[in-house]
């Protein structure tokens, strides 16, 4: 017996790295998990890595940048499994530069991909949700960096990630719905290649971190996310969880 068995789940981004250790976790748990984004054959790869756990995925082609989109992909979930209790928004689009150079149109695609998207598909989502649901968005420590020099774009999407997900624990407790944030370092593919563009920084930045590592994907943040959505969490609601070895203080 899995924390989620008879749970579905929606895990945006979920071809690759955090997205696919979260589906991974979910399923390993018992849940029955749709992973959407952008490229059909990395989902489909998810897709069968959760069926080697014996559990049940549905890949689907989505765009969170198109709202369209986010609205015929959460109708072909609910159609396929008859329900769905969680909700991952972790698919974002990343801005990155100082204020005077960051390109405006990686802005607007972080600020799409990353709130707008959240918004959407937690007003979509919310229907299906009511009596049993568990929201959990990504963001950043970003925000709580000590030298916020080049990641002050980033750190503002995120930011507005956060306070979504505290307006809906507020708003939606009363129907049973939790949200949550969590705010994790992991060995992603957009981890590896900001190492390698930036090996003097990230050596400072790991070690800054008590543990010194960045976490796994599927063993240290999925099976957090997994926890939260299970009734071993059914009190936390509107918080704001650091994954990543002690290093930020969140607040």
């Amino acid at each position: 017996m899995g924390m989620l068995d008879g749970k579905v789940a929606i895990v945006t981004g979920g071809g690759q790295g955090v997205g696919q250790g979260i589906a991974l976790a979910l399923a390993a748990e018992g849940a029955r998990v749709a992973v959407t984004g952008r490229t059909l054959s990395k989902l489909e790869n998810t897709a069968a890595l959760i069926a080697e756990r014996g559990s049940e995925a549905l890949p689907v082609e989505c765009n969170v940048k198109d709202g369209d989109s986010l609205k015929a992909m959460v109708d072909q979930v609910v159609a396929h499994f008859g329900g769905l209790h969680i909700l991952v928004n972790n698919a974002q689009e990343v801005p990155l530069g100082t204020l005077l150079d960051v390109d405006e149109d990686k802005f607007e695609a972080g600020w799409q991909s990353g709130p707008l998207a959240v918004h959407r598909l937690m007003t979509l989502c919310y229907p299906h949700l009511k009596g049993d649901g568990s929201i959990v968005n990504l963001a950043s420590a970003a925000g709580k960096r000590w030298d916020m020099t080049g990641y002050g774009a980033y750190a503002a999407v995120k930011e507005a990630i956060r306070a979504l997900t505290r307006a809906a624990a507020c708003e939606w407790g009363q129907d049973n719905i939790r949200a949550n944030a969590i705010l994790p370092h992991a060995r992603s593919p957009g981890l590896d290649w900001w190492i390698n563009n930036n090996p003097e920084e990230a050596e400072e930045f790991f070690s800054t971190i008590p543990m010194r590592r960045v976490g796994e994907c599927e063993e240290d943040i999925g099976r957090f996310v997994a926890l939260l959505c299970s009734e071993g969490s059914a009190y936390v609601n509107g918080q704001s969880i650091g994954l990543d070895g002690g290093q930020a203080l969140i607040g």
